[in-house]
């Protein structure tokens, strides 16, 4: 079971920050690499972050690099995604989600458990 919890309220003016949190339960975050994904109306799935079990590596997409910060701490089974400087276009449903591997991949085939997706919103 992967929940997502959300931290900030649903909608954050432009310029603000939120913080997503992926608790998960029947497994443990030892085991799997994470990935941050979002879908905004009208598009396609995309990865925004991801990281490793071991060198915790990470990666970012080019929208979200330097604003957005993916980090796990295995100890309280969670995963956070820190989104700060919030743009409308961060405006998405937001998705954690876990992969059998200690390596992280951008595919959203590769994972194999999902959160249930939470809506954030960015707008003044």
């Amino acid at each position: 079971h992967v929940q997502l919890v959300k931290s900030g309220g649903d909608l954050v003016q432009p310029g603000g920050s939120l913080r997503l949190s992926c608790v998960v339960s029947g497994f443990s975050w030892d085991y799997y690499a994470a990935g941050w994904f979002r879908q905004a109306p009208g598009q396609e799935l995309e990865d925004i972050a991801c990281i490793n079990i071991t060198d915790r590596s990470t990666y970012y997409a080019d929208s979200v690099n330097g604003r957005f910060t993916i980090s796990r701490d295995n100890a309280k089974n969670t995963i956070y995604l820190q989104m700060n400087s919030l743009k409308p276009e961060d405006t998405a449903v937001y998705y954690c989600a876990a992969r059998e591997s200690s390596l992280r991949s951008t595919s959203y085939t590769q994972y194999t458990y999902w959160g249930q997706g939470t809506q954030v919103t960015v707008s003044s």
